[in-house]
């Protein structure tokens, strides 16, 4: 298996779109939280969730993200993603806090793996890939997540701590 730098995300994204639904259902909907949607999709309800999250990832895929990658098994089927945010400049990026808004921060995003490959190992190889890619271009790696969220507490098992809480959400730095 290897982790794949996609050039041009946008082409991907009905296949981001069906993997980002199976994470979905393998959370029972905690993940992705679509925080700004009233009432949620059941976790059965593809076409529910296409029709919210759509919108959000074409909008990530195009005007958020700086790489993307992905890890594939070997049937080439899409087993887990990360994407980094490193140039905030121009960005709408209303969830990062002013604090930590500088030349040297660079957010692990969209970190996900497939939950039939959950417990493997592929989180950590993808996670490990991504603060290392962040070390390459000069950047402290930091993630922002929701801290009821299952990822919180392994964010914190793999060597991230606490910097603060930030509206709804805790914002985590890597040490070292």
């Amino acid at each position: 298996m290897k982790i794949v730098k996609i050039e041009n995300p946008l082409f991907l994204k009905d296949e981001l779109l069906r993997f980002v639904f199976r994470v979905y259902q393998g959370t029972n909907g905690a993940y992705p939280a679509l925080e700004w949607v009233e009432n949620k999709p059941s976790p059965d309800d593809f076409e529910g969730f296409k029709r919210v999250y759509e919108p959000f990832l074409e909008f990530r895929l195009r005007d958020e993200f700086d790489e993307l990658y992905v890890l594939r098994n070997e049937d080439g089927r899409l087993i887990g993603t990360v994407a980094l945010v490193y140039n905030l400049e121009g960005k709408e990026a209303w969830w990062v806090p002013e604090e930590i808004k500088n030349e040297k921060t660079g957010l692990i995003e969209f970190f996900m793996v497939d939950p039939a490959y959950k417990g493997k190992g592929y989180g950590s190889k993808l996670l490990q890939f991504a603060v290392e890619r962040l070390r390459e271009l000069g950047k402290e790696a930091y993630v922002i997540t929701f801290p009821h969220l299952e990822a919180y507490s392994y964010y914190l098992k793999k060597g991230f701590k606490k910097l603060m809480d930030y509206k709804e959400f805790v914002v985590l730095k890597k040490e070292g």
